[in-house]
């Protein structure tokens, strides 16, 4: 039987969807902001029931944090997955555009 892990958004993770929607919305439309939230949070879902769908991060720093990097698109997913709690903790979600290693060094 198959075990669906528990999806935790940290406060950071959710901060940074909110400001990369807001300025989709505020640069394109609010169709296409939730269109692409929609797309996140089913890319995040998927996590659920494969919690290895990202790939180890390349960074070395990220690397032995134990963070993944799940890509969408033009999106970085960083998260952890905690195996013996059957969780999975998503850090940071980035464009790829963004300084993401600056950013989740401060986490």
């Amino acid at each position: 039987m198959k075990v669906d892990y528990e999806i935790y958004r940290t406060e950071t993770a959710d901060l940074s969807l909110r400001k990369i929607i807001l300025y989709i919305a505020s640069n394109f439309s609010n169709d296409v902001a939730l269109s692409k939230l929609d797309e996140i949070e089913a890319g995040i879902n998927r996590l659920s029931t494969s919690p290895y769908l990202g790939a180890l991060a390349k960074e070395p720093v990220l690397k032995r944090k134990g963070y993944r990097v799940l890509v969408l698109e033009k999106n970085y997913v960083f998260y952890k997955i905690e195996e013996n709690r059957k969780r999975i903790i998503v850090s940071l979600i980035t464009d790829q555009r963004q300084d993401y290693l600056g950013i989740i060094r401060g986490l």
